[in-house]
């Protein structure tokens, strides 16, 4: 499934939408993670013992599985371990990076997700029967909304993409630049990250269906949100700000 977003410029973006079976895989690799931790963590609790009785071990070990997928989603770029071994990875409904607050309501809202009732049924031998209701309409949001999106997903604004043939970042805007080179365009430092991104993609939609038309409205649109006067060609102009931007960024 492909869903198109607005990421900047009033430029519509594809981005390839996670297949279910690819979250479920991704989940349960987390699970084994997690698994693993847990038996680690109990081995070193009975050596810990043996010294010391340490009755607040256990709740303090159990922090890492609480915030397990919170904290992996902050800090390495909205994948936990299990989306990056089948590269899928969180990003807005906008297209650009989750703020913050919208990881945190991603992860309050696991109480109705499919993968966290299986665990606590695991863990405690028992499933109560609102739990269940929880657990497939948790389920079933991700079956049926447009997007794949579980609940969480729904409420915080964020899908979960597939970027198995995508590059990263980083390596999408990098470009090489001549060692003499000297920039001409300061301003282009006004432009966020997702519109550099954003700028990289449409130099290459443009090079590749020789689509001009494009980039000389998107090359006005930058001009006038710039303030820019030039008289570059389109293509050439949209080029200069991306090796523009590269220089200031790597100065």
């Amino acid at each position: 499934m492909i869903v198109k977003l607005d990421t900047g410029f009033n430029i519509e973006v594809d981005f390839p939408i996670s297949p279910f079976h690819r979250r479920l895989f991704a989940w349960i690799f987390d699970l084994l993670v997690m698994l693993f931790y847990i038996w680690a963590a109990g081995k070193l609790f009975d050596i810990i013992k043996q010294w010391k009785p340490l009755p607040w071990f256990p709740i303090v070990m159990s922090m890492p599985i609480l915030f397990y997928h919170l904290l992996f989603e902050v800090f390495c770029n909205g994948q936990s371990v299990g989306k990056m071994a089948l590269k899928i990875r969180v990003i807005s409904a906008d297209g650009g990076q989750p703020s913050l607050s919208q990881f945190l309501i991603r992860w309050i809202f696991r109480l109705a997700d499919l993968p966290f009732w299986i665990m606590y049924a695991i863990s405690s031998g028992e499933l109560p029967w609102w739990c269940s209701l929880l657990m497939f309409s948790g389920l079933a949001a991700v079956i049926f909304s447009n997007k794949s999106q579980r609940l969480g997903d729904l409420v915080a604004g964020t899908i979960v993409i597939d970027t198995k043939n995508q590059t990263s970042w980083r390596d999408t805007v990098f470009t090489a630049l001549e060692a003499d080179y000297h920039p001409s365009f300061p301003e282009v430092m006004q432009l966020s990250d997702k519109d550099i991104n954003t700028l990289k993609s449409i130099i290459d939609t443009v090079r590749k269906k020789n689509n001009l038309d494009l980039g000389a409205r998107i090359a006005d649109r930058i001009k006038a949100r710039l303030q820019i006067q030039s008289e570059k060609e389109p293509l050439d102009f949209l080029q200069t700000l991306l090796k523009d931007y590269n220089y200031f960024t790597n100065k």
